[in-house]
């Protein structure tokens, strides 16, 4: 009964998102406030109605109620109860219903928080949110309903993808998704804004914070699948520039560019018809990464679905909301008159700049992904776009932004002094230069790649500290902790980016690798340490079956680690997975992958030793942090800001 309800309740807010998509949005064109305050309570019941959906499904997933579809082609009753609630969102027609509760959620909150926006521009945001709404509860009902039932129900399931049974992956996609969707609150505004024609000051000010969240989850969420691809998949990468890692690698571009162009217009006035157009291709991106991960069209790991048929809903749904907001954005953008002027060295041309590197560097990722699915439609070839290409035409945009970031942080508005910038980053320019003199020592000159990085990486930072200290003033350190927590925010942010590249390009230039086949009990070196493969055993799981190998490493005679490195295989799906065996460090991993037993009584062993590896994901945290760090100045700003609104009036009374 409580499936029915589900689904009832489902079929419920896709009438109340019709309605919430229509009646604000000609009140607010009629100027009918009856009709425009009907968004929010709209919103929040659509909202409730779609969670309690969710809520219904989640049920039935951990009860695990054979009954139901879905759950019996992605659970199992052995399976433990974190992989059975991941099973909800671990499938394509459970991972819609979480964006469309997501969706929701996002327009719920806009009507909760968004006491302090006009009511027409509300009204607006929110009847677009809920178009968006519209489309997707439609896809899930028409096409991917969760709560189908079976006429006989079987004794037990088929199990979840065995690769998704993992922590990092049950809180990757929810992560993701708040990122993904949460970008769809920037396209409603930026839609709204065309509808009234006018961005200014405020709109801006309104607009960042929900940005700003959106970035913020982003960051995590790819963070999160690219350290479960570290240590989940075995092959000792972090990247692959895999078509579903790039799908949310350019709405974190475009996100990340959308942010800095929002400041402009909130500082300068100036940037307005830009910054709507990076709201639009944000989300557009977003959806893109959508119709790529469910269309079948493009083969991946991280596929939810193979499915041509919905691949074609979802991109009707794209050329609709994107196509139409573009087409409104052609029609209204000439509208968008700019009021600030900046000279060619200021903060704004510094922020320009930011813009245009994202922007294309996006665009090369676009290219890069989609080119083997054109050659193949257009050319009849196939082709493969893979790592080299990436890292050869994305890597020198990363490198400019990298050494424009601490510069135009220290530009001044409207027109800025280079050369003060210049001198107030010397320490900076030095610090940079002296670290990465002594990476090119440590490597032995052997790869350019780690003075390169180590330089940049520790340019960003520097340059991230010194911004924070000149905006002490002549106070010093004693002002240093009442700064405002955006600019805290903007600093740990751009020093996590350093930090990020720090990691990444050390680990490439420094990791060594081992690949040998190791009898019981045989040591071996690899770098500086010595590895002994003790045994293996057959050990079972909850669910699975595990080949796990217990091997020492030792340092000048010293145990450093034990290592328990698996070779996994569930009987249910069967289907093997690797589980690396990784002793994590700050300076360098050791990661140990135990592989097939060989003929000669043997067992495929790999290793590695990885310098500076956690430092890529603890700049992604960084990064988090700050955005988590700002966003909370924000919202104490904006209220602030409205609170004093009425005090005003009231004193000019």
């Amino acid at each position: 009964m409580l499936i029915e309800l589900g689904h009832f309740a489902l079929i419920l807010a896709f009438g109340t998102a019709l309605l919430q998509a229509v009646v604000p949005l000609v009140g607010a064109q009629k100027g009918w406030r009856n009709w425009m305050e009907t968004a929010a309570p709209a919103a929040t019941a659509q909202f409730l109605l779609i969670a309690f959906s969710f809520v219904a499904l989640s049920w039935a997933f951990l009860a695990s109620d054979f009954s139901v579809l879905l759950v019996v082609e992605n659970s199992h009753s052995a399976k433990p109860w974190l992989y059975k609630l991941t099973g909800v969102w671990g499938n394509h027609e459970g991972s819609m219903l979480l964006w469309v509760l997501i969706l929701s959620g996002f327009g719920a909150a806009a009507a909760v928080w968004g006491t302090n926006l006009p009511l027409p521009l509300k009204a607006r945001v929110l009847a677009v949110q809920a178009a968006i709404g519209v489309a997707f509860l439609a896809f899930v009902l028409f096409t991917s309903n969760p709560f189908l039932r079976l006429d006989v129900a079987p004794m037990d399931g088929r199990d979840l993808n065995p690769l998704l049974q993992d922590p990092g992956l049950a809180f990757h996609p929810p992560f993701l998704y708040l990122g993904y969707v949460g970008l769809s609150m920037a396209f409603s505004f930026a839609v709204a804004a065309l509808l009234e024609g006018k961005v200014d000051a405020a709109w801006a000010r309104w607009v960042r914070p929900w940005t700003l969240a959106a970035w913020m989850f982003l960051t995590v969420g790819i963070a999160l699948g690219s350290w479960w691809a570290y240590y989940e998949l075995g092959w000792g990468g972090f990247w692959f520039w895999d078509p579903v890692e790039n799908a949310s690698l350019m709405p974190w571009l475009f996100a990340a560019a959308l942010l800095h162009s929002a400041i402009v217009v909130e500082k300068r006035e100036a940037l307005k018809s830009w910054t709507i157009l990076l709201a639009i291709l944000a989300f557009g991106f977003s959806l893109l990464g959508t119709f790529i991960v469910r269309s079948g069209v493009i083969t991946s790991v991280h596929a939810f679905a193979m499915d041509p048929e919905r691949g074609v809903f979802i991109l009707a749904i794209l050329a609709v909301f994107v196509g139409g907001a573009l087409t409104l954005y052609a029609a209204r953008a000439s509208a968008m008159e700019a009021k600030g002027v900046f000279g060619m060295v200021s903060r704004e041309a510094g922020l320009v700049l930011n813009n245009i590197l994202l922007a294309v560097s996006a665009l090369v990722v676009f290219v890069g992904t989609v080119w083997p699915l054109v050659a193949q439609m257009l050319l009849g070839r196939t082709l493969s776009v893979g790592a080299p290409f990436f890292e050869a035409a994305f890597t020198p945009f990363m490198v400019a932004i990298a050494v424009a970031l601490p510069l135009g942080s220290l530009l001044a508005w409207k027109r800025g002094d280079l050369g003060r910038a210049l001198r107030l980053l010397l320490p900076a320019l030095v610090l940079s230069f002296a670290l990465a003199g002594l990476a090119w020592s440590f490597g032995t000159g052997r790869s350019i790649l780690a003075p390169v990085g180590t330089a940049l990486g520790a340019w960003i930072i520097a340059g991230a500290a010194l911004d924070l200290w000149q905006r002490t003033g002549r106070s010093g350190a004693s002002r240093l902790l009442r700064l405002p927590r955006a600019d805290w925010g903007k600093a740990v942010a751009h020093a996590g980016l350093g930090v990020t590249i720090l990691g990444v390009s050390l680990l490439l230039a420094w990791q060594q690798e081992d690949i040998r086949t190791a009898s019981l009990g045989e040591t071996f070196r690899v770098g500086a340490y010595d590895l002994t493969l003790n045994g293996v055993d057959d050990v079972p799981g909850p669910n699975y079956r595990s080949l796990m190998a217990d091997v020492t490493v030792a340092r000048d005679g010293q145990e450093v680690a034990r290592l328990h490195p698996e070779k996994r295989f569930y009987p249910v799906a069967a289907m093997p997975t690797t589980e690396a065996a990784i002793q994590n460090g700050f300076l360098r991993d050791i990661y140990v992958v135990i592989g097939d037993p060989q003929d000669d009584g043997g067992y495929a062993v790999r290793t590695y030793i990885k310098p500076f590896a956690n430092w890529i994901w603890g700049g992604s945290i960084l990064m988090a942090l700050g955005g988590l760090l700002s966003l909370s100045d924000r919202r104490l700003r904006v209220a602030a800001g409205a609170a004093k609104a009425p005090r005003a009036a009231v004193a000019a009374e």
